[in-house]
């Protein structure tokens, strides 16, 4: 399951990069917002991602 989140992840950031390029190269703001938004997604799919898995990972250990 972390392949394709991994990929997805990677898609997103690559996608940021892109709108900040253009925003850049067109001084908008708007943009530059969309790009910053994207990223922190990316950055807090990850996080949350860790965090259920040590979460699950525990909670099943609990229970055997």
């Amino acid at each position: 399951m972390l392949i394709p989140i991994l990929v997805f992840d990677v898609a997103l950031v690559a996608w940021s990069l892109h709108l900040m390029e253009r925003a850049f190269q067109s001084k908008e703001f708007s943009l530059m917002l969309a790009g910053m938004l994207v990223a922190v997604a990316a950055a807090a799919m990850m996080v949350v991602y860790f965090l259920m898995g040590h979460c699950m990972s525990y909670l099943l250990q609990v229970r055997t």
